[in-house]
């Protein structure tokens, strides 16, 4: 359709919002693990293979909002989200809506994405070019 052409000069913007957006998500993933913050179960000191996820969730995450070092990390965080899903989340039951693991699939193919796609505007890599 002629009128939706238009909207792909904004296609630079939209990717930013959605790495933006993803990033703030998932840091808050990070800090809930390594804070406290928002409130969590978690409670005492972290099992080292949760704590190597949380700071890759943390320093990840604020890589990906800054948009420094896009590809590279949001290919290690994808693989992260992977690894996390199938630990964690497919053992408990075959369905991602009953065992938990809806946002891990999704964290894993936005930034899979962003592997491909790269970082859109608004972005340190942007400006490093």
């Amino acid at each position: 359709m002629a009128a939706f052409d238009n909207l792909s000069r904004y296609r630079p913007y939209a990717l930013a919002a959605l790495r933006i957006i993803a990033a703030l998500l998932f840091i808050e993933h990070g800090t809930q693990k390594l804070f406290g913050f928002p409130a969590s179960q978690m409670q005492g000191s972290l099992p080292t293979m949760l704590l190597v996820a949380a700071l890759l969730e943390l320093v990840g995450g604020i890589l990906v909002l800054i948009g420094l070092f896009t590809r590279p990390v949001a290919f290690i965080l994808s693989g992260q989200m992977a690894v996390a899903y199938f630990m964690a989340h497919a053992p408990s039951s075959f369905f991602p809506a009953l065992n938990g693991g809806d946002a891990a699939i999704l964290f894993c193919f936005v930034f899979l994405y962003l592997v491909f796609a790269g970082p859109g505007a608004l972005s340190v890599d942007e400006r490093r070019v």
